[in-house]
């Protein structure tokens, strides 16, 4: 007989329901085995993939490819022997190669390629680094990988040096940012003029747009080759020649009447040029950047671009320091 009244039933019964859903969760607890977190190693740091500098240094060989054919970044010379500006970089950059991987003894293997397999040669490892000027561009980035530029190329214009003071500031002056150039302003100096380009150059292309946009009565002259473009500039028979800045450079250098020529400051379009090398291989990558940051920062560089190219501009001059970082 329960002699309890009914509010201390009640309160009893809440107190059974309080004790039991309190043991409740322990009693599961301890039917159930807890899975505890494996311990995890300690993080370390990965090691360099092997890749091209382990190929180097086991061999005690760096392979350099070259065209044969692209003066005057890189070429055969009369003697057989890779040379050209590109070509002296890659020296400079091999001797930095030395230096990181502590190899004085490296030997350099020269292996002259072909414009249209170039790019294809690097991307299966035939060579190490090709030494040729390659322009860095989206499409070839695709296959290959590419050093810091080294060179500022584009479409540029050789004129005569006694060309008319108005005719070559209209050529080096820039349009203005966000205001578009009206045919209706266009100086009439620019009419009737003789403007000469390259056969299957692209700045076929550009000077013939150009004419087109501005309604110019111009006479546009294909020349064969640049040799032969500049010796029309320089025989004034052409007002100026428009193409490769570094074609018109070097032989502009090189002409006997250098001193009666010039190429302007101003890039028609903008090309940076550099070392190609296989893809997927940054530790490569990164000791030859190191080793052409270190020769672009020394006054042998200076010297072999005035030796080439004559004395660079202020344009050159501020790419040059922009990608020294």
């Amino acid at each position: 007989m329960d002699f309890q009244s009914p509010n201390r039933r009640v309160r009893s019964y809440f107190a059974c329901a309080i004790i039991l859903a309190a043991l409740l969760p322990l009693k599961l607890a301890h039917a159930q085995p807890q899975i505890q977190p494996q311990a995890q190693p300690p993080t370390q740091a990965q090691p360099p993939t092997g890749g091209t500098l382990e190929r180097v240094r086991n061999a005690g060989k760096l392979v350099l490819g070259y065209r044969a054919d692209n003066q005057p970044m890189s070429y055969r010379d009369g003697a057989g022997q890779p040379a050209g500006f590109a070509v002296a970089v890659c020296l400079k950059v091999a001797d930095g190669l030395k230096t990181q991987l502590q190899l004085p003894t490296l030997a350099i293997e020269w292996v002259a390629m072909s414009a249209a397999t170039a790019l294809q040669d690097v991307q299966q490892r035939k060579v190490d680094l090709l030494c040729s000027a390659e322009e860095a561009t989206l499409a070839q980035r695709s296959e290959v990988s590419f050093s810091q530029p080294f060179f500022l190329s584009g479409i540029a214009a050789l004129v005569s040096s006694s060309a008319p003071a108005e005719f070559q500031h209209i050529l080096e002056s820039r349009p203005p940012p966000y205001k578009p150039m009206w045919r209706g302003t266009v100086p009439t100096i620019l009419q009737h003029r003789t403007i000469s380009v390259v056969a299957g150059t692209p700045a076929v292309a550009l000077v013939g747009e150009r004419v087109r946009t501005f309604k110019l009565i111009t006479t546009v002259s294909t020349e064969e080759n640049y040799a032969a473009g500049v010796a029309e500039v320089a025989k004034a028979n052409s007002d100026a020649l428009f193409g490769d800045r570094v074609q018109l450079l070097a032989l502009a250098k090189q002409h006997p009447d250098a001193d009666k020529m010039k190429v302007l400051n101003r890039h028609f379009t903008y090309e940076p040029l550099a070392l190609a090398l296989p893809r997927n291989d940054d530790d490569f990558r990164l000791a030859v950047d190191r080793a052409l940051q270190g020769f672009m920062t020394s006054p042998k560089f200076g010297e072999l671009y005035t030796a080439t190219f004559g004395a660079a501009d202020s344009d050159t001059v501020e790419f040059f320091r922009s990608t020294l970082h």
